[in-house]
């Protein structure tokens, strides 16, 4: 109501009153009655959030929603263009009509986690001007039989009222953790779980191509061998796309994208950023960035360096530095430790370690950071055992040193066995290409240890050799707590010509 039609009613209101009580007629039942009617109608405005005064008080303004795009993910460069393909199928109608080509029902995204595999199913509801409806498969777990079903059932429905009320033309439904509901079903699992795998079955099955809206199911998962052949066979999920770690040239892409709004150096290089990150996901990219704005914070510096950025991917990967107070004994051994991983590190890659380092960050008393290596998927015999010599540095220089391994080689032998177990896997031993399931456990028992036997063997030869560089580094590394590549170089070059 306009305000002039509020000022009719004001001024209309007494008028018809006093005429009424001019004519004899009892106004009192007819007054309260009105009172009523306004007090409710009042609550219910505020209640929709348009009451008060000028009608803008407890109003809910909606902003545009934000989009993302496929431009705003970086390093998947060709998981987007299989991406992009399989949404044409979806939008260019004419086209697929003439080639008789059926629109895909549902697309299996696969991958480490943090590689953004849910950023691309919100990019392609936008490049698909679709709606967009997103749950987790834990979402539909329950202990009652019969409620992750009815919650399968909603989910398509709320995807297609949607659609329908947004004036749609399609709608893409995206299923975080698809693992959780759609595992491979053996007769062991919970009934609650075989209802609701049955259930999506069942919808995607329903899912008519020619139908409008048109639905599209999206779903991820970081374990693909664990799935329901049912899910996975064509008419399904007719596509799967994998969702891999980004590579030097997707990893600056990434950091380029996270440093748009951030104050960076001149003289930063993101390049060398982008080298020292191998292996890193792009949730962690974005992390390292910024960690980096953090540190800057910090020391109140009004731009990022290049020292910010080394710091975070420090944190990112090994994580905080702690405050824990260790006795000398324990820093000497700490110290001879790390020594024994760069000195491995150095014998087998020269030029590999960049800083040792004494100070403890996250679970570790120190740690060796080595300089970036090169992208690289395929790894030959030597390259691994070499691999598993650096992890085992550590355990057999305390053993040269003390006669004995301490707890901290834990993560290293970790770290060994799941080497041993890639070369096993790829038929690299002495086991020769062998289907592991015909491996007996004393076999695979017995070719382990004979290949960690050997490479300590081996590994124990290399340091001992190095005994001087050990006295001379560890003196620095106690009294300092960090020791740069380039000195430590120096030590072993100086000794390897005295000798």
């Amino acid at each position: 109501m306009s305000k002039y039609g509020k000022e009719i009613m004001i001024g209309l209101v007494p008028v018809v009153i006093a005429f009424l009580v001019f004519m004899g007629v009892n106004v009192v039942p007819i007054v309260l009655m009105g009172v009523i009617l306004g007090s409710l109608f009042y609550m219910t405005r505020m209640r929709a959030g348009v009451g008060g005064v000028g009608g803008d008080r407890g109003k809910t303004k909606s902003k545009p929603p934000a989009y993302l795009t496929f431009e705003d993910i970086g390093g998947q460069e060709r998981a987007k263009g299989e991406l992009k393909e399989a949404l044409d199928f979806l939008i260019k109608h004419e086209e697929i009509k003439k080639f008789g080509i059926r629109p895909l029902k549902g697309i299996l995204m696969e991958g480490p986690p943090g590689t953004g595999k849910t950023l691309l199913a919100k990019a392609a509801a936008h490049y698909t001007n679709s709606i967009y409806v997103a749950a987790s498969g834990s979402e539909f777990v329950e202990m009652y039989v019969g409620v992750g079903a009815g919650r399968i059932r909603d989910l398509f429905k709320e995807a297609r009222q949607r659609a329908v009320k947004e004036n749609k033309e399609s709608a893409i439904i995206f299923i975080d953790e698809i693992d959780v509901i759609g595992g491979k079903r053996d007769g062991g699992q919970h009934k609650e779980y075989d209802q609701t795998l049955n259930q999506l079955l069942t919808e995607m099955d329903g899912i008519h191509t020619t139908d409008a809206p048109r639905i599209l199911l999206i779903a991820a998962t970081n374990r693909k061998e664990t799935l329901d052949s049912a899910l996975l066979r064509p008419g399904r999920f007719d596509r799967h796309i994998n969702v891999d770690l980004p590579d030097k040239k997707g990893r600056l892409h990434i950091l380029n994208i996270h440093m748009r709004n951030k104050p960076i150096a001149d003289d930063v290089s993101m390049d060398k950023v982008a080298e020292e990150t191998y292996g890193f996901s792009g949730a962690q990219l974005e992390s390292v960035m910024n960690e980096a704005a953090i540190y800057a914070m910090r020391e109140q510096s009004e731009l990022i360096s290049q020292g910010h950025l080394s710091k975070a991917v420090d944190k990112v990967m090994m994580g905080e530095k702690t405050d824990r107070e260790t006795t000398s004994d324990e820093r000497k051994r700490v110290a001879i430790h790390e020594l024994g991983h760069a000195i491995v590190a150095e014998h087998v890659r020269p030029g590999s370690v960049a800083q040792v380092a004494l100070s403890p960050r996250g679970k570790a008393l120190g740690y060796v950071r080595h300089q970036p290596q090169q992208d690289q998927y395929l790894y030959t015999k030597p390259f691994i055992e070499n691999q598993i010599m650096v992890a085992l540095g550590g355990a057999v220089s305390e053993e040269i040193f003390y006669g004995h391994r301490s707890t901290g080689s834990k993560g290293d032998f970790d770290q060994a066995l799941q080497l041993v177990q890639t070369m096993i896997d790829s038929g690299l031993t002495e086991l020769g290409i062998v289907n592991l399931q015909m491996v007996t456990k004393e076999e695979y028992t017995k070719e382990n240890g004979a290949i960690l036997d050997r490479l300590i063997a081996t590994t124990h030869e290399v340091l001992a050799n190095y005994r001087p560089v050990f006295e001379q580094s560890l003196e620095i590394l106690i009294k300092e707590e960090t020791l740069s590549g380039d000195r430590f170089r120096e030590l072993m070059k100086q000794f390897s010509t005295a000798a």
